[in-house]
């Protein structure tokens, strides 16, 4: 695990912005289509206006989320309504969107459709995630219904996800599918952050999920 301090939010956003760009098109030399996988909430937005401003060629990457609420795409909570609305914008309104979500009341309904669909994309070639102060990651919750089952090393691509602590149930690409990124990012903000990385270092991934995932990830860090 490599940590990069910044002064502030603006010049991490700027930069890792900057470092994923040159990583996809380094990508994109040597792939036909690269496959980026983000996380959803407030913390990597400021990324993504900065990310889809970038000429590449958008065209022949994939997105996907790390994790998603099972909740209709235009809903408030969708983490692919942040998604539309701050990266698939500007040059990257030309990347391919893979879904995680699909009309169904309950995401068990429409698992095996949705994993075909990414299946032929991975694996991830450039993972960013984010982390809680709880230190979940993804969806990916301490005690979380489904939690054994993603951080198994047969688990399937796309776990459900059931918790007390949160209020929609999620589903979340499993601990295996994200840890076969080639490269890996995660973007923390805040001094609880920081101290809840720290608690997480030698624990065990049942107790603190972002810790399946701490080798060879690169932490962007601001205040």
């Amino acid at each position: 695990m490599k940590v990069i301090d910044y002064a502030d939010y603006e010049m991490l956003a700027i930069d890792v912005a900057n470092t994923l760009a040159g990583e996809l098109t380094a990508t994109l030399e040597r792939e036909d289509r690269v496959l980026l996988c983000v996380p959803g909430g407030k913390t990597p937005a400021p990324m993504f206006d900065v990310l889809c401003g970038v000429d590449l060629d958008w065209a022949r990457v994939d997105v996907m989320l790390s994790d998603e609420r099972w909740v209709p795409e235009a809903h408030i909570r969708s983490n692919t309504k942040l998604v539309r609305e701050r990266l698939l914008v500007n040059h990257a309104a030309k990347a391919r969107y893979l879904p995680l979500y699909a009309k169904a009341k309950t995401p068990e309904k429409v698992l095996a459709e949705l994993e075909v669909n990414i299946t032929k994309s991975l694996p991830i070639a450039i993972l960013v995630l984010g982390m809680g102060a709880d230190m979940h990651t993804a969806s990916l919750f301490p005690g979380a219904t489904g939690l054994p089952e993603a951080l198994a090393d047969d688990a399937p691509v796309i776990v459900p996800i059931r918790s007390s602590h949160v209020e929609d149930i999620r589903v979340s690409l499993s601990a295996r599918v994200l840890n076969g990124a080639i490269s890996k990012h995660l973007l923390i903000t805040g001094d609880a952050k920081r101290a809840a990385l720290d608690r997480a270092r030698g624990q065990a991934a049942e107790q603190a999920p972002i810790a399946a995932f701490l080798d060879d990830m690169i932490v962007h860090w601001a205040p």
